[in-house]
């Protein structure tokens, strides 16, 4: 599919009042391997539902190792897992058992609670594999926060790939550039994957309030700014917003309407009401979530 992006001035030209902010990623190690998380920071806890971001990667593992995320809750969030590459196997409490691989989506709504786990698959497992992707959460409105779990898969195929003059855009999540994918959401949001050639100019797309723009690898400049591979951009609400590869690079973009009121995270829940957070503790704790058919020996403790 073909598609022509409204090119104006390169950023540099911009005012630099269209660029909010910029938040680093922070090394975090979840257990033999070492992700940047950029969401939420103390800059800015949200970018539209998006409530967290994790960069999981680029990492290696030797023969007979790999990732072993074991089974553990969620309320009131969707999870999003798209990856550059490697293979994940996820499983979760709703009997669902799929290996997501490079350009697939995975989308789990937790609503009212969900446990799920993610491990590298036996046979990548055995040759030594690699895994370098970005896991996501979607806060829920307020309306949906305790809907019916659900776990969609989305193959590479069945998602919207655009191309023009040095940049292909691939619409992973919601709608962008005259593009939507097929996966359910429950509120305005975009989530693309870009990849420029160095000296390509994009604009994000102006029909939401908060956008962002993560740098997964290369360096890019906007507004005078230069923000290399684990920074995300951040623009002001209504700005035009420009982006010049200054080498080819690899962005996720980002963004939706802000949703109906404030959020509260703590571990893995996600909520607008504090009490609801407590109540999920506990019944992790007492064992009231379900178990996760084929790997229901382990699971991840309630913090202390």
């Amino acid at each position: 599919m073909s598609w022509t992006p409204a090119i104006e001035p390169a950023c540099k030209t911009r005012a630099a009042s269209n660029l909010e902010m910029t938040i680093e990623g922070r090394p975090r190690d979840l257990g033999g391997f070492s992700v940047r998380r950029v969401l939420p920071a103390v800059e800015r806890k949200m970018v539209g539902p998006f409530i967290f971001f994790d960069h999981m990667g680029p990492a290696a593992f030797g023969p007979g190792s790999g990732i072993d995320v074991r089974p553990h809750p969620h309320i009131n969030l969707s999870t999003v897992t798209y990856l550059f590459e490697g293979e994940i196997l996820h499983r979760d409490s709703l009997g669902s058992e799929q290996v997501i691989r490079p350009g697939e989506i995975n989308w789990m709504t937790a609503g009212r609670g969900i446990v799920h786990s993610e491990r590298t698959p036996a046979g990548a497992r055995r040759s030594g594999a690699r895994l370098d992707g970005i896991q996501l959460w979607v806060a829920l409105p307020r309306a949906d926060e305790e809907t019916e779990p659900e776990f969609h898969h989305h193959a590479s195929g069945s998602l919207p790939d655009l191309h023009d003059a040095g940049t292909r855009i691939r619409v992973l999540v919601g709608s962008a550039y005259g593009a939507a994918s097929p996966v359910h959401t429950f509120s305005p949001l975009f989530y693309c994957d870009v990849v420029m050639s160095k000296g390509s100019e994009l604009v994000l797309p102006e029909d939401y309030e908060e956008r962002g723009v993560y740098v997964a690898d290369g360096r890019v400049e906007c507004d005078a700014e230069h923000a290399d591979s684990g920074r995300m951009l951040v623009f002001s609400r209504g700005a035009r917003a420009f982006l010049r590869a200054e080498s080819p690079v690899r962005l996720m973009l980002v963004g939706g309407d802000r949703l109906d009121g404030e959020r509260h995270i703590w571990w893995n829940f996600v909520s607008s009401s504090p009490e609801r957070i407590e109540r999920a503790k506990q019944d992790w704790k007492a064992g009231r979530f379900p178990g996760v058919p084929g790997d229901d020996v382990e699971f991840i403790p309630l913090p202390e």
